[in-house]
């Protein structure tokens, strides 16, 4: 989406409020014990307080309003009953949804309770890269510089990016141009980012794998070589400066 009117940036502000304010306080509300169906039904009451959708629900009709993958999920996690909490468990949400003709998106991994298992690492690599990375695009930068600055910082930490999962383009539907806006340097995607455009940037970072594979449900992604993986996501308005973060919201470096 290319913003254009002053109505058009309200309503991006307003429905990322709603995801963002979502995600921060489904995290904040995760603890040991606690089903992932109970978390997501959580995060749905909050977002019908906003008026707002659920996207996965009502584009896919993916079984959840809220995605919410445990330990070895990569993503598209499916919110269950029996999938109880533990003290350690690396968790991601990715919470999506529209509000009056817009769409915005984010997410977060983070570590339930006390960091039992040493996720915190893997978790603290992906939030700082996607912070260098969104600090480092404006009009006319290559979405694939931005690739190779995130596979570069993954791997001076040792770890690697997945590379079937991307950021995209989003405002009136969730996956708009740029269709693809990798985590590694694509020599093939020549476009740049433009101003007053709107995206969903993404950090997929991982300990082991490079791509992501579907389970027998349909829904859920694990890495191909195994591993875990943590991933982050802001939706943004590109300008001739810095970007404008929508879903600052979500407190991701706080």
């Amino acid at each position: 989406m290319s913003i254009s009117k002053e109505a058009e940036l309200i309503g991006m502000k307003r429905v990322s409020d709603a995801v963002a304010y979502t995600l921060k306080q489904m995290k904040n509300h995760a603890r040991p014990g606690m089903s992932t169906q109970q978390l997501d039904e959580f995060g749905a009451g909050i977002l019908k307080d906003f008026g707002a959708h659920s996207v996965p629900f009502m584009t896919y009709k993916f079984p959840g309003w809220t995605c919410i993958s445990v330990g070895h999920e990569f993503c598209h996690g499916i919110p269950s009953s029996k999938r109880i909490l533990k003290d350690g468990d690396l968790i991601n949400i990715d919470v999506s949804a529209e509000l009056n003709g817009f769409w915005s998106d984010n997410g977060a991994s983070f570590v339930v309770g006390e960091d039992k298992n040493g996720h915190q690492q893997l978790v603290d690599a992906s939030r700082q890269i996607l912070q260098q990375a969104i600090s480092q695009i404006k009009g006319g930068v290559k979405i694939s510089a931005i690739g190779h600055l995130i596979e570069t910082e993954a791997k001076k930490r040792g770890l690697k990016v997945i590379k079937n999962l991307s950021g995209h383009g989003i405002g009136r539907r969730l996956h708009e141009a740029p269709d693809a806006i990798p985590n590694y340097k694509d020599r093939f995607i020549l476009d740049r980012f433009k101003k007053h455009s709107v995206v969903a940037i993404e950090t997929f970072i991982a300990t082991q794998s490079s791509y992501a594979v579907t389970l027998k449900d349909g829904w859920t992604m694990v890495g191909n070589k195994g591993g875990y993986m943590a991933q982050h996501e802001h939706t943004i308005l590109v300008t001739d400066t810095a970007p404008i973060i929508l879903t600052e919201k979500n407190e991701l470096w706080n």
